[in-house]
């Protein structure tokens, strides 16, 4: 147990009082998937070494893992700069994907025009 006993100030939670948690493999560093989390859901991730987020359908807690067995360890949690938004770095045990795929962007590419770093071609 984590000696962990308050959520930053910092922290901003939307008007509904929740804000998006983007999970990531703490080793390959893959965005493995986005979930939401109110203040109660944070504080169970600081201070429980596992990852709880707030179910926005069932309006219920839920951890990754309690029924599939695909679990989440934490191992580190920082906030953006605007404290509106978490990525929690993760052991990932099994799928991260309730579809049963490591994450939730696998497979699942949208055709984008890839920009280039050296600069756009000048205007005529």
């Amino acid at each position: 147990m984590s000696d962990v006993t308050d959520i930053p100030a910092e922290i901003v939670f939307g008007d509904n009082g929740l804000l998006p948690a983007i999970i990531q493999d703490d080793e390959s560093h893959d965005v493995l998937m986005l979930a939401w989390m109110d203040r109660e859901a944070v504080r169970r991730t600081l201070t429980t070494g596992r990852v709880t987020f707030w179910s926005r359908s069932r309006q219920e807690y839920w951890r990754k893992g309690d029924t599939s067995g695909h679990r989440q360890y934490v191992r580190g949690v920082a906030m953006d700069c605007d404290g509106d938004t978490l990525v929690v770095r993760v052991i990932q045990v099994g799928a991260a994907c309730h579809t049963g795929t490591r994450t939730c962007f696998t497979d699942r590419e949208i055709a984008a025009v890839i920009g280039n770093p050296e600069g756009d071609a000048p205007h005529a």
